[in-house]
């Protein structure tokens, strides 16, 4: 069965912004030959100038360690954009865009380095006759944040032109506790005011996640059951087939928590969570997501409401792979997790009761991201006298990926004598019903960046309520809390996750 395109008509983006192109601007991205850069700006950047979505004066500085000229730049690019773009690229549209390719050498420490970036970005204004408008992108280790921060305010680059406006997009994660994250915050803010900090989370611009906001307050018949009396719990998943992909090195300083849980999940959380705003202008739906992060509640037992997991060797679709401590950069004794998974209330008129499960983790069956919804059962078990069977729960499942989309499961009678009743599903999916992928999140993102539309980007409140909650969890983890549990590469996760649920008469949904 197929279910209406009840998600079509776009609201959301309609009261986010406008389409409309940006002001001429300078994109200076600091980590310019790292793989961020390579994977996911540069291919965004070049498909939003395939989409003419780029405005004339626009320009691209690339500064790093290596010794690069502009020219090698733009063959490096060109590269990752033929290998990483979500369409082909077309010599002409690249020919145009390349044009507007810079490279500036230099150390993320070196005070000169950023004299010589300054004078490039005066030498671009003043061939496009621009205003001085200034997108700063820290693709970087988050460790040199605040030393890229300090150098762009010391050499003056922050001022921009005299008309002109200086933002900083801040990738994650945004400090490891809450303590450095208020550290981090603080360094930043002796540079830049709060209105010019754009902390992003790419899970954010999936279309699908902002189809959440569209699905619930761009329709009359779901927002009336969108709360404790109609649902019994609500599940965020995001499994994963790859191991640390030779990241083991950071993945050592992050673990899944840290590099899943407080950003993307917490976000998708508040996105389902959270409660409907007059309007989609300004800090509105910003406002509404901390206060959901605000009303978690604390984590009162470690040991019964949170577990950690760590893959070992196994196979994955029929190929062995190695455990995570066979894994490169990876101690041999690491008791670092890989997988995560917390039971979490929110305090709040609309959800009280209503339990909220997290995971993630690596080397899972298969890869998918999605919100799986459960509503109760009827009051009535009415089936159950006549010989049939009481149909499962109705249950909502939001696919953010790889299959786009969202389903519907509500119980239906086979035909026959009998009253039997099987459960059914009602099927939206973007690419057979818009006959088209939706855009790379990072093509969405940087264009309300430069735009000024803040919607979609993290509030440093609601970054600080997120660590509030999970900063707790790290430290009683540290302590020897929840013990590390171990799990075969190719399963769902350690047994103790599927006891985590079950104790409340729940199962995982199977994805």
């Amino acid at each position: 069965m197929t279910m209406p395109a009840a998600a079509s008509a776009n609201p959301l983006r309609a009261g986010l912004r406008l389409p409309r192109t940006p002001e001429g601007c300078a994109v200076v991205v600091f980590g310019a030959t790292g793989d961020l850069t390579a994977r996911k700006l540069m291919p965004a950047l070049y498909n939003l100038s395939r989409e003419r979505l780029l405005p004339s004066g626009f320009s691209v500085v690339g500064c790093a360690r290596r010794d690069w000229s502009d020219e090698q730049f733009r063959a490096a690019m060109k590269a990752a954009v033929a290998q990483n773009s979500r369409e082909p690229v077309q010599d002409d549209i690249w020919d145009s865009f390349a044009r507007e390719l810079h490279y500036v050498r230099s150390d993320f420490d070196d005070a000169t380095g950023y004299g010589r970036l300054g004078e490039r970005l005066a030498a671009q204004d003043a061939a496009h006759g621009a205003s001085g408008n200034r997108l700063f992108y820290l693709a970087t280790p988050p460790t040199a944040y605040a030393e890229i921060a300090h150098h762009i305010g010391e050499s003056g680059l922050a001022s921009g032109g005299p008309s002109g406006w200086v933002r900083l997009v801040v990738e994650k994660p945004f400090g490891r506790d809450l303590a450095s994250a208020r550290d981090l915050d603080q360094s930043i803010a002796k540079v830049f005011r709060e209105r010019q900090i754009y902390r992003i989370d790419h899970y954010v611009g999936k279309e699908t996640v902002q189809n959440i906001l569209v699905f619930r307050f761009g329709n009359g018949i779901f927002e009336p059951i969108w709360n404790r009396r109609y649902v019994d719990n609500v599940q965020v998943s995001v499994a994963e087939t790859v191991g640390v992909e030779g990241r083991g090195g950071y993945y050592e300083e992050a673990g899944a928590l840290r590099d899943m849980v407080q950003n993307h999940l917490f976000q998708l959380l508040a996105l389902v969570a959270m409660e409907p705003v007059a309007s989609f202008q300004g800090d509105a739906v910003r406002d509404e997501k901390a206060k959901v992060f605000d009303a978690v509640v604390p984590v009162e037992s470690v040991d019964r409401d949170t577990v950690r997991g760590q893959y070992v060797a196994g196979a994955i679709v029929g190929e062995q792979v190695p455990g995570y401590r066979q894994e490169s950069g990876v101690s041999a004794t690491s008791r670092v997790e890989t997988y995560a998974a917390l039971r979490l209330e929110i305090e709040n008129w609309r959800w009280a009761g209503v339990p909220f499960y997290l995971r993630v983790g690596k080397r899972l069956p298969r890869r998918a991201t999605e919100v799986a919804i459960t509503f109760k059962t009827a009051p009535l078990q009415l089936f159950r006298n006549m010989g049939g069977d009481n149909p499962a729960p109705n249950l909502l499942v939001l696919r953010i990926q790889p299959d786009e989309g969202i389903s519907l499961r509500f119980g239906a009678k086979v035909p026959g004598t009998r009253s039997d009743v099987r459960p059914v599903n009602m099927d939206f999916r973007y690419g057979t019903s818009f006959g088209a992928g939706p855009p790379e999140a990072y093509e969405r993102l940087l264009l309300d960046a430069m735009l000024g539309d803040s919607t979609l980007f993290t509030r440093s409140d609601a970054v600080f309520a997120a660590w509030s909650v999970l900063t707790p969890v790290l430290d009683a983890w540290a302590e020897g809390a929840s013990p590390l549990q171990f799990y075969e590469a190719g399963s769902w996760g350690p047994d103790r996750a599927t006891d985590l649920v079950q104790r409340d008469g729940r199962a995982w949904h199977r994805m």
